[in-house]
């Protein structure tokens, strides 16, 4: 369906936002941009037992704020994707950082948990943007399958450099200060997002490709997405990743926090290096692609994603139930470490997996990154409502979740169209 363009282009059509080739700067702005999720869902989460305190809450009530975050990127995407093919990237970016900002400082002097979890609500709406855009912006630039995933590896590597440091930043302020401050410096890097968009980033989507935008127009395109087997599965991957992600990241401040005593500071460096095995993982992705089948780099890395959770939950099971008393000091280093196999592969899933939904969309880059991360945040938002219905009192609850995101993933994969394999 091809957009209306007769008034843009009595303006005078724009060639292409990079005529000379993609400039290497692009992958550090567009890295930055999309890190506003991330560093939102992160950076709080060595706060939630002194939120739980400072709210007089329970620590469901604090979980359930993660889910209210992912349901709010869930509903924004579905809005901001189609926005961002009709109007172009930069709009939508710029309203949606405002938003964020604003809604963060409201977040900042909450004085309880139902204003705090409104704001976030609203912040995470704003957000979204910044989740959508930035990967329709390398559909827009980068039309090779292999040379995509290969900028979004780059996307990965810049936009997991701040998540790896929020948490770090988050365990800090809480040690010594109020967990407030953290959701101020938020305030601050939505602001930091706007000037970036408004001085720095070009649009990337010229007046004769946007589309069409109404109801019938927004229902038929998502319908024909979901339609389409190969973006289906390849998105049902990203979504069950982010459920795997997402059920670690809800459980785990509970668990590191309250079950294995570790200050706020030592989760904070033990979520960084979880981080730091992911964006390495990303990297090799980035530079396999090309030399190896994307499908099959794609296959590996579910393989091992299962593996790791596998050997979670028997970690946990014999942790919960059989172990000796001597066992319990080494249970949390093999948690650990049969975290990092389940994760790590994540790095490697998510740009392969989300360029091959792409790759036969290019005109609908926005609708189909929006459907995608809507799939992504309303599993994400199940994960933490599922993981947040246990009490903190073994790491089990958390390995199963992720054990079940897993192996859906590999599910997915199994279903795949031949086309991709060999594409």
């Amino acid at each position: 369906m091809t957009s209306s363009s007769s008034s843009p282009t009595a303006q005078g059509t724009p060639g292409p936002a990079f005529a000379q080739g993609v400039p290497g700067w692009l992958s550090l702005l567009l890295g930055f941009l999309t890190a506003v999720g991330p560093i939102s869902t992160d950076i709080y989460l060595p706060a939630f037992p002194a939120m739980e305190q400072s709210f007089h809450t329970s620590a469901g009530n604090v979980q359930f704020t993660l889910a209210i975050w992912f349901v709010g990127l869930a509903i924004g995407q579905l809005s901001v994707g189609p926005l961002a093919d009709r109007y172009g990237r930069r709009m939508p970016l710029l309203v949606g950082n405002v938003l964020y900002a604003v809604a963060s400082a409201v977040c900042a002097f909450a004085p309880d948990i139902t204003l705090f979890s409104a704001a976030r609500f609203v912040a995470s709406i704003g957000a979204s943007a910044s989740l959508v855009v930035p990967t329709a912006c390398v559909r827009d630039v980068v039309s090779d399958r292999a040379a995509g995933a290969r900028m979004m590896s780059r996307l990965i590597m810049v936009m997991g450099v701040v998540p790896i440091l929020a948490p770090m930043l988050g365990g800090l302020v809480v040690e010594f200060v109020s967990w407030r401050i953290i959701f101020w410096a938020s305030a601050v890097y939505g602001l930091v997002c706007v000037g970036l968009v408004l001085w720095v980033l070009p649009e990337t989507l010229p007046y004769q490709k946007r589309q069409s935008l109404s109801p019938m127009t927004l229902l038929t395109r998502y319908v024909g997405l979901l339609g389409d087997r190969g973006y289906s599965i390849y998105a049902l991957i990203t979504a069950f990743s982010t459920f795997m992600t997402f059920s670690y990241l809800t459980a785990a401040p509970f668990v590191f926090v309250q079950l294995f005593h570790f200050s706020p500071l030592h989760f904070s460096m033990l979520f960084g290096v979880m981080s730091v095995f992911m964006i390495g993982a990303s990297q090799v992705n980035g530079l396999l692609v090309g030399r190896v089948d994307p499908a099959r780099l794609l296959h590996g890395a579910v393989a091992l994603s299962v593996l790791g959770t596998v050997l979670m939950v028997g970690v946990s099971v014999w942790g919960c139930w059989y172990a000796p008393v001597a066992y319990r000091p080494y249970e949390v280093w093999l948690v650990i470490g049969t975290m990092v196999i389940a994760l790590a592969p994540t790095g490697i899933i998510f740009p392969n997996a989300m360029m091959m939904a792409l790759a036969d969309h290019p005109a609908q880059a926005g609708a189909a990154s929006a459907l995608a991360g809507t799939l992504q945040y309303v599993l994400g938002a199940l994960a933490g409502v599922l993981v947040g219905q246990f009490a903190a009192t073994s790491s089990l609850p958390m390995a199963g979740c992720m054990g079940f995101g897993a192996l859906m993933m590999l599910c997915m994969h199994t279903f795949r169209p031949a086309l991709h394999d060999v594409a």
